[in-house]
């Protein structure tokens, strides 16, 4: 008994299962954008520039709540928003660093601007017009 209690100090003092929390600030404030030179995108795209601390991040787990927005009638687009889906990017007056592309790892039954929180690997997208600035793959949802 006290080896595993052992095991389960260290590995919770060492960080071993551990996330880090991100919130809409870090996102925000964490991306820039310069005019992209590929020839390759969309004309006008901007390609993204991330700090330091969110290139850190790039790959691992991350934790982020907001909204849920369901993009098509089939459930199977998923974003998730600083803000409901009347103020949020699409709608309102918000930034593209103000949404993140969520990929589940299982089916969930959350609806259209349900409050939840997601668990998931960060991925960033410097040059894909089609695709979000980020995204959380592999995602475990949870509803507030």
């Amino acid at each position: 008994m006290r080896i595993l209690f052992s095991l389960f100090i260290f590995f919770s003092l060492t960080g071993f299962y551990a996330q880090t929390t991100v919130t809409w600030s870090d996102l925000q404030y964490g991306i820039s954008w310069k005019e992209s030179t590929s020839e390759l995108v969309y004309p006008g795209f901007l390609e993204a520039d991330f700090s330091n601390e969110l290139t850190h991040l790039k790959g691992k787990e991350i934790t982020l709540t907001g909204y849920l927005l369901v993009l098509d009638g089939s459930q199977e687009v998923f974003i998730l928003s600083k803000s409901p889906m009347a103020s949020c990017f699409f709608c309102g007056n918000e930034g593209p660093e103000t949404i993140s592309e969520i990929s589940f790892a299982k089916d969930y039954n959350f609806m259209m601007d349900d409050l939840i929180t997601v668990t998931g690997i960060l991925r960033l997208n410097r040059d894909d017009p089609t695709r979000c600035y980020y995204r959380i793959e592999n995602a475990e949802g949870f509803g507030l």
